[in-house]
């Protein structure tokens, strides 16, 4: 049986492009570019690419991307949004558990929960940091999006997702957030590109900024900064705070 963020994506790729918290791609990869001090030599690799809008964004800047994601009809809607703008890129399917790659990139992007945090427990997340830092360069950046554990211990994820919610759109109906192990449970429904109403039972993973610190120190990084992550306005100026959804944290070795 599929798990919920495998089934969630499928047959959903338009409707995802069309989602409130994809149109801050353009901010984003202003952010991403400054982070590289605009390197257009380096190889970058983006996990959970979706529809490949932070690859086909920065691919259309000059730089060097290969997109990997876990759903085919993401990675199709991908390979024919790069098509009509004449680009070519690698789409590749893999499991972000498991990257067949090793010390290939220079960088590597992960934003907007694109696999990291939603597995069903927090050694197959901690799969996913350990695949992102073998197929990275002994020196090397990573850049990435996380949801912030702070913020649902002052506010109520409901609330956070009702005020951006638009009819037609995913819905979140937060269940219990779990203060043991900072596990959302949550029932989300979708409306997929055939307009077919889908329900899904899932479970993500909050993390506190110590924790963040801690496990990409285990996986060699010896430089990370973590801010608030405002969507499509990322920057250095945000100081992480309990008002933040998500955390973005870049860190290099």
């Amino acid at each position: 049986m599929k798990q919920w963020y495998e089934a969630l994506f499928e047959n959903y790729a338009d409707k995802y492009d069309n989602e409130c918290f994809t149109q801050g791609t353009i901010g984003e990869c202003d952010f991403i570019e400054r982070e590289l001090n605009y390197n257009k030599t380096l190889k970058i690799i983006d996990i959970g690419c979706g529809t490949g809008r932070h690859t086909i964004e920065l691919t259309k800047r000059g730089y060097n991307v290969t997109g990997i994601d876990l759903s085919d009809s993401q990675l199709e809607r991908a390979r024919a949004k790069a098509e009509k703008e004449n680009l070519k890129i690698n789409f590749l399917k893999h499991d972000a558990r498991n990257l067949p790659f090793e010390n290939q990139f220079d960088a590597a992007i992960m934003i907007c929960e694109g696999a990291f945090p939603l597995m069903e427990t927090d050694e197959m997340n901690f799969d996913i940091l350990k695949n992102v830092s073998k197929s990275l360069k002994s020196k090397s950046k990573f850049i990435l999006t996380t949801l912030n554990g702070l913020f649902p211990l002052y506010h109520s994820i409901n609330n956070f997702h009702a005020k951006d919610s638009a009819e037609g759109y995913a819905t979140y109906d937060s269940r219990n957030f779990d203060l043991m192990t900072l596990r959302d449970y949550n029932i989300t429904k979708v409306v997929d590109d055939n307009g077919v109403e889908k329900e899904f039972h899932c479970n993500e993973r909050y993390y506190l900024p110590s924790e963040m610190n801690w496990l990409l120190k285990t996986i060699g990084f010896s430089k990370i900064e973590i801010f608030g992550a405002k969507l499509g306005a990322f920057s250095r100026e945000d100081k992480l705070t309990t008002e933040d959804y998500e955390m973005l944290i870049s860190a290099e070795r």
